[in-house]
């Protein structure tokens, strides 16, 4: 089996990898701390991806996400909303994830079952929402869900094994949620990421195209 865990160096990045090679996996990882790869910069993407032709990857996961990009704090009312904050977080937390699919989907084993999993946040689903606030990072949260979606039904036409999905990984003890975690139970990287991995082996073909948290319920658009 071998897998691709992008953003490999950050906390539940990491973790994924140390777990999926305990279990013998063979894993390749990227991020943009160590390898350049930057998910708002089309060609690094595409340049890492040409770099892996030829593999087949029956796992790839996209761990990369941000919160508080260039210092803007998430805002508390549609008042505290700025167009160039706005833009950063699509360009990570939407554009660069449909950039990873469309360069390292390919990547995809096309003969079996395949997962290509995204990091997403419950923040970003439009049924869950009765707080408010967070305006930039949950729509761009609710778009990377839309690409993932999208592209499901065009991969299971690839391959009738494949399956897309969405995961929120909890509140994870990690610099994205230091700020924001006093309210909510926290939980360890290696904890997220062995409960997501758990998600991922239940996963059937039947599931592309959906939305799941750490706990394995599904959560809505």
């Amino acid at each position: 089996m071998q897998a691709l865990i992008l953003g490999a160096s950050g906390g539940i990045g990491a973790a994924m990898a140390a777990r999926l090679e305990g279990q013998g996996v063979a894993v390749t990882g990227l991020s943009r701390s160590r390898d350049g790869l930057d998910l708002t910069q089309a060609d690094t993407v595409a340049d890492h991806a040409a770099r892996l032709a030829g593999h087949s990857f029956d796992l790839i996961v996209n761990t990369t996400g941000a919160l508080v990009i260039d210092g803007r704090q998430p805002e508390k009312s549609m008042d505290a909303v700025d167009a160039d904050a706005m833009a950063a977080q699509f360009a990570l937390n939407a554009t660069g994830v449909a950039l990873a699919i469309r360069h390292f989907g390919p990547l995809l084993a096309r003969d079996r079952r395949a997962v290509l999993a995204s990091l997403s946040a419950r923040v970003g689903s439009i049924g869950d929402n009765d707080l408010g606030g967070w305006v930039a990072y949950r729509a761009a949260k609710a778009a990377q869900n839309q690409i993932i979606r999208t592209a499901s039904i065009e991969y299971r036409r690839r391959n009738r094994q494949s399956i897309l999905v969405a995961l929120h990984p909890g509140t994870v003890a990690t610099s994205l949620s230091a700020k924001y975690a006093s309210r909510h139970p926290t939980i360890t990287p290696d904890h997220s990421a062995e409960a997501l991995l758990a998600v991922i082996d239940r996963l059937t073909p039947e599931d592309s195209g959906s939305f799941w948290d750490w706990k394995g319920a599904r959560v809505p658009w």
